[in-house]
C-alpha cells in the first residue's frame, strides 16, 4: 500500500508526525550516556553512538546465533529510544526511583502521531525487545551489553582507570555463546590491533 499524499493545500498529518519524531530522535545524538562520567570520562559516547554500535553487533550475533540480523538490528536501533524523554539513568540512580521506567508506555506516547503502519513498528519492535522471548531480542540485548564492555575496554585503553565494574557487570550479563566469544576477544585483543591488519 503506497503513502496517502495529501491534497494540495491541506497538511499531512502522517508526515508531521514522522518529521517530529525524526527531530526527537535527533537528541539522542545530544545526549551522552551518563554512567561514564562516574568513571571520570569527560567525553563520553552520546546514546546515538551506543545505539549505532549496538545494531551493529545485533547483525552480526544474530547472523552468528543463526536468528534474523535485520529483526535483531532493528531492536537494538530502538532499545535505548525512549531517552530522548527519560534521559539516560544510570545504574546507581534506579534504587531511589520511585517507579521502574516503562519504555513500552514511553514508546506509545512517542509514536502516538504517526501514521498507524509505522507507529505499530516502532511498538511491536520495542515490545519484542522488552519481552526478551525470541532469539532476536536476546541477540540485541547481548549486543547493548557487549557494546558498553567494548566501550569501557576502549576507555580504559585511553587511561580511564575506572572502568572495570562495566567490564566485570557487562560480561556476567551476556547470554549468547557469540556474544561471550566476542567479549573474550575485546578482553584479550587490542582495540587498535585492526589497524595493522
Amino acid at each position: 500500500m503506497d503513502a496517502q499524499e495529501p491534497e494540495p493545500g491541506r497538511t499531512d498529518a502522517g508526515a508531521d508526525g514522522l518529521a517530529g519524531l525524526a527531530f526527537e530522535l535527533g537528541v539522542l545524538k545530544r545526549l551522552r550516556r551518563t554512567g561514564w562520567a562516574h568513571a571520570g570520562v569527560r567525553d563520553a559516547e552520546s546514546i546515538a553512538d551506543h545505539s549505532m554500535r549496538v545494531a551493529q553487533l545485533a547483525s552480526l550475533i544474530a547472523a552468528e546465533e543463526g536468528a534474523d540480523a535485520a529483526r535483531a538490528a532493528l531492536m537494538a536501533i530502538w532499545h535505548d529510544s525512549q531517552e530522548t524523554r527519560s534521559g539516560d539513568i544510570p545504574h546507581t540512580a534506579r534504587p531511589y526511583m520511585a517507579a521502574r521506567i516503562d519504555p513500552e508506555a514511553i514508546t506509545a506516547d512517542q509514536v502516538a502521531g504517526l501514521p498507524e503502519a509505522a507507529a505499530k513498528t516502532v511498538r511491536e519492535t520495542v515490545s519484542e525487545y522488552e519481552a526478551q522471548t525470541t532469539l532476536e531480542a536476546r541477540c540485541a540485548r547481548d549486543a547493548d551489553k557487549l557494546e558498553c564492555l567494548i566501550q569501557a575496554v576502549e576507555y580504559q585503553a585511553a587511561g580511564n582507570t575506572g572502568v572495570q565494574g562495566w567490564i566485570t557487570s557487562s560480561r556476567a550479563a551476556i547470554r549468547t555463546r557469540t556474544a561471550e566469544r566476542i567479549a573474550e576477544a575485546a578482553l584479550r585483543v587490542s582495540p587498535l590491533g585492526w589497524r595493522s591488519r
